[in-house]
């Protein structure tokens, strides 16, 4: 009787929370109709002002209370000496600023010369030509000094992060309930805007370089100290035993067991911080940071297409060659030595290294264009390019083609459900994602829907927050009606689907500032820019994880379809899709991530959303403001999360495919 009666209660538990969903679904359309029809009450469509808590004015008050009051921002201006005389080093030896040590800065061949070496290394002559190529190219198509200008914060702000990161981590691991503290500020730190990251780092740290290093390191950390966590606690039983046997401290166990024994997942980590760090010190263009960004965001602002095009390309080959030497690094293991082997056999890497940068060093005393390649030297074809780009656009085809495509988005697709989202009562807008967070993840999920959109609509910014997420849905609903079934395709021969990962595996590296170029290259600084150009940033993993789950399939299970009789597209719908579905939930759940961060950036097109609101923000110190806002979006985008990912979960589950 017990297991009849569980049974039947985990049966009718979701058909429960079905049923109830749907209640609430037409609950919701009914509050529509009403408003539709003038017959809704006005405190029910939108919330009156007099009812939204000052919370931007709260916010401020505190911050000020603590920048001012307990001293903060004397602390933060103290510090900001020490990370300024840093980056004034690195400034120097990357690029020439004029301040200590006072030296020239390092020709570009030297550097070149031990990023080759480094790259044969860690990943063989293939590794060693990207990176030894990706540094020849950016000194001679003329962009290597304001490329050393965005590495001189980046080779400050990754140590940082991986350090605090690696530091908070093992304290995390020892400490359960500091963990279970921790996790839920990882998650929104994680899920905020990079403008939320900017304005901060501007108020204590002054704008620049300072601030663009504290901002990038404070949004690089929260993976490093995860990745550290997860790599202690799976340490196995058995290794510790053996430490603990072998008479090590405490200090010693922790240097020689567990650390080395999650070395894996921390390199993982670093990767991660160095990839983010990138992401992030690029957008720092906004808060007068120089280098890379803001060059491109110049070009871009200008319209200068070509020039713009070259240094996309410039930072492209950087993120990948960054990605792929820190990813060898992972794979890498360490080389042992019989005792007494010698110091240049031991590392003789290290040595080609010191040599080829020595030889470098001194060939570009004697020829001037190993020490930098001047204007008139460079290879630069921005404006040939640039004038091709426009040639090629002006044509009456591809003017047509972008037209049309811009007016049947604009006015029959996006125009009108953007239009029909703001329709929507909020009180019925809040219904419909509880409902759904019901249906498809359950009751608990349900009830933070519920808190998280209700802390949106009292922030009172709920129509900028709905155009945001008309952007997102907008842009991941056109990427999975593409991005399906192109992984779809990949993934029926091998062969395709590994060149097409290959492809998944390098766009992901690229900053996302790059996806504005192609958008704005064919339709311009328009609203449908904004669209395409998150759409194409939320299509990678969208096709990643479909030839992943496809993939994933048990080879017993297409055995078994195949001894049945069943057609191609019957096991298709039949066999991989269902069994797909949880894996390819976690690209569409990384679809909703990628598209929430790229509709900030889209800001720069310009946007009615919370984008814009951030970004004004920053002409002003609004910080409480600029909180409330990005907490917004933080809200929006972490209930998409949990109610997807606990569907894949449970998903999962029932096909017997959780580990």
């Amino acid at each position: 009787m017990a297991i009849v009666a569980t049974n039947t209660e985990s049966q009718t538990t979701p058909l429960s929370s079905r049923t109830l969903g749907l209640g609430l679904f037409l609950f919701a359309v009914a509050l529509t109709l009403l408003h539709y029809a003038g017959l809704l009450p006005a405190w029910l469509h939108r919330l009156p002002e007099a009812v939204i808590p000052p919370f931007e004015t709260w916010l401020d008050a505190i911050f000020n209370f603590v920048k001012d009051d307990l001293g903060l921002l004397a602390l933060t201006r103290f510090l900001t000496g020490g990370l300024e005389a840093v980056l004034d080093v690195t400034a120097n030896l990357l690029y020439g600023k004029r301040r200590w040590p006072f030296i020239d800065p390092i020709p570009w061949s030297a550097i070149a010369a031990a990023t080759t070496v480094l790259g044969y290394y860690l990943g063989g002559w293939r590794l060693a030509a990207l990176a030894g190529g990706t540094c020849v190219w950016t000194a001679m198509i003329g962009q290597w000094e304001i490329a050393m200008e965005t590495m001189s914060v980046l080779v400050i702000s990754a140590p940082l992060a991986f350090m605090i990161g690696l530091l908070v981590g093992i304290y995390a691991w020892k400490s359960p309930s500091f963990n279970r503290a921790l996790l839920p500020f990882l998650s929104v730190m994680q899920t905020l805007p990079f403008f939320t990251y900017l304005l901060p780092a501007v108020i204590f740290f002054k704008v620049g370089p300072t601030a663009a290093a504290v901002a990038t390191t404070v949004f690089a950390i929260p993976p490093m100290i995860l990745m550290t966590t997860l790599g202690l606690q799976k340490v196995s039983s058995e290794v510790v035993e053996a430490g603990k046997m072998s008479g090590c401290t405490r200090f010693q166990m922790m240097r020689h067991v567990y650390l080395p024994s999650a070395r894996t997942e921390i390199l993982v980590g670093v990767n991660q911080v160095i990839m983010l760090c990138l992401a992030m010190v690029v957008l720092t263009a906004f808060i007068g940071m120089p280098g890379l960004g803001a060059k491109l965001l110049q070009m871009l602002g200008s319209f200068k297409i070509g020039r713009a095009f070259e240094i996309g390309v410039t930072i492209v080959l950087v993120a990948i060659t960054l990605d792929r030497l820190s990813k060898a690094w992972v794979a890498k293991l360490p080389e042992h030595f019989d005792r007494g082997t010698p110091f240049y056999i031991r590392h003789k890497y290290l040595v080609a290294g010191a040599v080829g940068f020595a030889l470098f060093f001194a060939l570009a005393q004697l020829v001037p264009i190993l020490a930098e390649v001047g204007r008139r030297q460079s290879l630069s074809q921005g404006r040939e390019i640039d004038q091709l780009i426009k040639a090629y656009l002006a044509l009456d085809w591809v003017k047509a083609s972008t037209d049309a495509m811009r007016y049947v988005l604009n006015v029959w697709i996006l125009n009108p459900f953007r239009d029909f989202l703001l329709s929507i009562p909020t009180s019925a807008f809040i219904i419909l994602v509880v409902a759904a967070g019901l249906v498809i993840a359950g009751p608990r999920q349900a009830v933070l829907a519920a808190v998280f959109f209700s802390l949106v609509a009292l922030s009172g910014w709920w129509d900028r927050s709905v155009i945001t997420l008309y952007s997102v849905i907008a842009a991941v609903s056109l990427a999975l009606i593409i991005g399906i079934p192109v992984g779809i395709l990949a993934a029926r021969r091998e062969t395709t689907a590994r060149r097409m990962l290959l492809v998944c595996d390098t766009a992901q590296t690229f900053p996302s500032f790059i996806y504005l170029i192609p958008a704005i290259m064919l339709f311009g600084i328009t609203a449908t820019s904004v669209v395409m150009s998150i759409l194409i940033f939320a299509m990678v993993p969208l096709v990643r994880y479909t030839i992943e789950g496809l993939r994933s399939v048990p080879a017993e299970m297409m055995e078994a379809a195949d001894m049945s009789g069943a057609t191609k597209l019957q096991k298709l719908w039949q066999v991989q899709l269902p069994l797909a579905l949880p894996t390819m939930a976690v690209g569409f759940n990384q679809a909703i991530m990628f598209a929430f961060f790229m509709v900030i950036i889209a800001a720069f097109i310009g946007t009615q959303d919370l984008g814009q609101e951030l970004q004004r923000t920053l002409a002003g110190a609004y910080l409480g403001k600029n909180l409330v806002l990005g907490l917004c979006v933080s809200l929006m985008a972490l209930t998409f999360d949990m109610i997807v990912m606990k569907w894949a979960q449970e998903k999962k589950a029932k096909l017997g495919l959780a580990r």
